[in-house]
């Protein structure tokens, strides 16, 4: 009866621990969640990945899709619900060495649409203007309803910009044929 038992409490054991285990993930350090949520709409993870700066790991960042692909350019060209989180995981990344890299990442994806998105790129980078500190989240989702990145910082809204390029330069700044990070762009794409 004891084996019996003892069995049983194994079993369920391991039945909760694979529970947990599918409703997150560890990268680096981070816990990284498999789906979020965002006004009615659950995103699946499709990938995740640190990136890393001078040798030093400065976030984990993570891919939401509403339907999972390892094609980048159908992603960047997609008109469909997706996110992405990044977790801040170094007291080394400012608010400025933040906005500074967000450029240096827009000019790289954008190509030839640089200035027509430049108003919307320093309206973004407003929205990251405040103090950053390590374990900071900032999730950005896509919404195709009303074409729009809404900027959430740690829960609360920072704001919104509209447009469909816009998105398709912000999500090239991980994503298109010359990425802020190669490693990292393949993390996202779960190869």
């Amino acid at each position: 009866m004891k084996k019996i038992l003892l069995l049983l409490t194994l079993l369920l054991s391991l039945q909760f621990s694979t529970v947990s285990a599918q409703t997150q993930i560890d990268v680096n350090g981070v816990t990284v969640p498999r789906k979020i949520d965002f006004q009615g709409k659950t995103l699946q993870l499709n990938g995740a990945g640190g990136r890393s700066k001078m040798w030093l790991e400065v976030y984990v960042q993570a891919l939401y899709l509403s339907q999972l692909s390892q094609d980048p350019k159908y992603i960047i060209d997609s008109d469909t619900e997706m996110a992405v989180r990044i977790e801040i995981t170094s007291s080394m990344v400012s608010s400025n060495k933040l906005t500074k890299a967000m450029n240096a990442g827009f000019e790289k994806s954008a190509g030839s649409n640089l200035e027509s998105l430049r108003p919307r790129i320093e309206q973004f980078k407003t929205y990251l203007s405040d103090a950053i500190t390590e374990k900071d989240v900032f999730v950005l989702f896509y919404n195709p309803l009303d074409q729009s990145v809404s900027v959430i910082k740690n829960e609360v809204s920072k704001g919104k910009i509209t447009g469909f390029d816009f998105k398709q330069a912000l999500f090239g700044i991980w994503l298109s044929d010359k990425p802020v990070d190669e490693t990292l762009k393949k993390n996202l794409l779960g190869m």
